[in-house]
């Protein structure tokens, strides 16, 4: 008998899983104004790993030393990916952060092929993040250069963790749950940024803003990654990654839409720049079964 996700098209799943992330991001800046970003990302991973634990209840599985130590460093990358980026999206567009977040992943896909279409691939993303950061942020208005600044080297730096995440990330899931990985590690992760973190968030605690933290931790970290496991096995590897290159505009038009962003000539030409990289950078051929 085949499960209700099975019925919906994976590439529906993907979209969805998209959309419900950047969402997530968009209610997490409405917060910034009673708790810092940093501690909002903290607070979504710490959520994201208690509804995982009751749901997916990873001590059904078996660990070693080994499993538990690559798990904890992966929730610590994806955490730290997060933070890096919920920093970003407090001085930057939605759509420019995301944007410029995925030129690490476009390396890193690059990186494993000589071709024309992987350097090909490195000169769109290089030219993309070139034109979000030089032509489309206002480097001369209100914001000042600080802001702008730390935002770009935090959407960056978010980029190299989620390249990170990526590797660890592509070896859990060919030897054990990626679900109960994804779990633990956020749990691990919670615990060990907590001492630095926590507390942004605890003082401000009151009901509103603990739903409000409720909906960023399902929106943006259960829902998108406990899909994304379901899609990678069911979508091609060309299907994924044009899925994947319309992330980016999905986030600007998201940030259009709710947060009322609307980009630059720059931003939009990067955008499109980076996602078109994300499209070529990804390998063409179907994975084989396994």
């Amino acid at each position: 008998m085949k499960a209700p996700l099975d019925r919906v098209p994976a590439p529906a799943l993907f979209l969805t899983a998209g959309v419900s992330q950047y969402l997530g991001a968009a209610l997490a800046v409405g917060l910034y104004a009673t708790i810092p970003a940093p501690s909002v990302a903290w607070a979504r991973g710490a959520v994201g790993a208690l509804v995982l634990l009751v749901l997916v209840r990873p001590w059904r599985w078996s660990w070693t030393r080994r499993t538990f130590a690559q798990t904890a460093v992966f929730g610590l990358v994806l955490l730290g990916m997060n933070i890096l980026f919920y920093i970003a999206i407090d001085h930057l567009p939605l759509g420019a952060a995301v944007a410029l977040e995925f030129a690490g992943p476009v390396v890193v896909a690059a990186a494993g092929g000589r071709g024309t279409r992987h350097r090909l691939a490195v000169v769109l993303a290089a030219a993309g993040v070139l034109a979000i950061s030089l032509v489309g942020l206002d480097w001369n208005g209100q914001q000042p250069t600080a802001e702008l600044a730390l935002g770009l080297a935090a959407a960056l730096g978010a980029g190299v963790l989620w390249a990170g995440y990526m590797v660890i990330g592509g070896r859990i899931v060919t030897q054990r749950s990626g679900v109960a990985s994804l779990a633990v590690g956020l749990t691990v992760a919670s615990l060990l940024y907590g001492p630095f973190l926590a507390g942004g968030t605890l003082t401000a605690m009151t009901w509103p803003i603990a739903l409000l933290l409720l909906g960023v931790g399902l929106l943006s970290t259960v829902i998108p990654y406990s899909l994304d496991q379901v899609t990678l096995k069911r979508l091609g590897t060309a299907t994924f990654a044009l899925l994947n290159a319309l992330l980016p505009v999905s986030a600007a038009v998201i940030g259009v839409l709710l947060l009322r962003q609307v980009p630059t000539w720059g931003e939009v030409a990067g955008t499109l720049a980076v996602s078109a990289a994300v499209w070529i950078s990804a390998p063409k051929k179907r994975p084989e079964p396994n």
